[in-house]
């Protein structure tokens, strides 16, 4: 027989006791109450609960006394924050305070239900939770924080603000704060907010109604409606225009969106996970990003080191894209050479991890060799300028001969087009002889089963 959930009410008014305690009830969960801080401290020390649920004022303190005690002292207990509607200074406190969750008077019972169900689902993970994803790779002392702060972080529903350079991993720390969070089981969402036209931009996060403009020919869900339950991760935050950055400060304040062309707004039940490689405060103090949407995606603010900062992991994560990438050719991959190895350790990247799975990708289809020395690498010498992380194959792609269309994505997509017809070329000239291809191209033979691979053309 399992042992019933239970939970500690703290709110010195009897009704909101009462009412919190029914619903509680009907979930299965048993109800212990409080109606004072002194008696709430007395209970957690007596009993061990799986939720607890204050409200903001307390006749000898305040709800954020007891979440600070309850951070220091029992952890592991998820504990939410009644407070009064609109307060959000309140509970954006809370949240900073170790609060998991809140929920606002007058108490909207289906939002407490998926508050209790969330929190106690996160219970259980932490009990039956495996060691940290090892994904994250490096022992050195900024990475085992940045792995302890995920943890941290997850067992909230608190917005997170991811900050850190192009290419250090933001948005896989963002898949394991969802990963390791009470909402693992429901979708996690990212999307680039620098790659959606400003025209396009509303109806892709909030959905639209058919014929609510020229070319909406059905109903469509926004991202935050496919997030529903789960998490949304708004990579490149800092490009939303300044009207998006209105509606989305109201969507993340209410808790809900209205479709464009729609009559009603939607409630919707997202945990927001946002990054950028810009500085923030600098784009507050420009005017180019509103103050009062910075301070509701960054309830609490999570870093992500260079790769320069932590040079003693590059072997590891050198290691582990070797390893991926032997896994996708089907073959032995060399291995770095002492010497290859220590140039990695001094070269700044600046582009970080990305950077570096570049480069190996690049070295392991142009080495000849048995192991991958340091010529393989393709570094800039010293004092040259560090070349932008480039394509494996970009070292044999021929030169353009039409001129290339403008976008972000623009270039590597009509290099690729590029590559795809010289090697197409190649191939029937040699009547698919690969090994003559290669060197009717100019390139190894590993250099073009790997183009090959990546290019789909096997």
């Amino acid at each position: 027989m399992t042992t019933p959930r239970s939970a500690l009410v703290v709110d010195d008014e009897r009704d909101i006791r009462e009412l919190l305690v029914l619903t509680l009830g009907r979930m299965g969960i048993r109800v212990d109450t409080a109606a004072d801080l002194a008696s709430a401290k007395a209970q957690l020390t007596a009993e061990k609960y799986d939720l607890c649920l204050t409200d903001m004022r307390l006749p000898d303190g305040t709800g954020l006394d007891l979440i600070t005690h309850m951070s220091q002292r029992y952890p592991e207990t998820p504990v939410a924050m009644i407070t009064a509607y609109g307060n959000v200074e309140a509970a954006v406190n809370a949240l900073k305070a170790g609060a998991f969750d809140f929920v606002t008077k007058p108490v909207d019972l289906a939002v407490l239900r998926r508050l209790v169900q969330n929190a106690l689902d996160l219970g259980e993970q932490r009990r039956s939770q495996q060691p940290a994803s090892n994904r994250l790779i490096g022992d050195s002392v900024a990475m085992q924080q940045l792995r302890a702060t995920i943890g941290k972080v997850a067992r909230s529903q608190a917005p997170v603000y991811i900050s850190g350079e192009s290419g250090v991993g933001k948005e896989l720390v963002a898949r394991l704060i969802h990963e390791q969070g009470s909402r693992n089981d429901r979708p996690f969402v990212p999307v680039n907010c620098g790659a959606i036209p400003s025209e396009l931009m509303e109806s892709e996060l909030f959905g639209h109604k058919k014929g609510s403009f020229t070319g909406a020919h059905v109903d469509k869900d926004g991202l935050f409606q496919v997030a529903n339950g789960g998490t949304l991760f708004l990579d490149e935050v800092a490009e939303l225009p300044l009207h998006m950055q209105v509606k989305l400060l109201r969507v993340i304040q209410e808790k809900t969106v209205r479709p464009v062309g729609a009559p009603a707004e939607l409630p919707v039940d997202v945990r927001i996970l946002s990054a950028t490689h810009k500085n923030l405060v600098k784009l507050v103090e420009d005017g180019k990003f509103r103050h009062d949407l910075y301070y509701r995606i960054n309830v609490i603010e999570l870093p992500v080191p260079p790769l320069r900062e932590r040079r003693d992991d590059i072997p590891l994560i050198a290691q582990a894209v070797l390893q991926r990438l032997s896994a996708e050719l089907g073959e032995a991959v060399p291995p770095l050479s002492p010497a290859a190895s220590e140039a990695l350790r001094r070269h700044p990247f600046p582009g970080n991890v990305r950077e570096l799975e570049n480069i190996l990708e690049r070295a392991v289809a142009l080495c000849d060799d048995q192991q991958i020395d340091v010529a393989d690498l393709g570094l800039p010498a010293a004092g040259a300028p560090a070349a932008s992380p480039a394509d494996p194959g970009a070292a044999f792609a021929p030169a353009p001969t039409m001129p290339l269309p403008n976008g972000d994505s623009a270039l590597p997509d009509a290099l690729e087009q590029i590559e795809r017809e010289a090697i197409q070329k190649a191939l029937e000239a040699c009547r698919y002889n690969k090994t003559k291809a290669a060197a009717h191209l100019g390139i190894t033979f590993r250099a073009l089963r790997y183009k090959l691979k990546k290019l789909g053309m096997e």
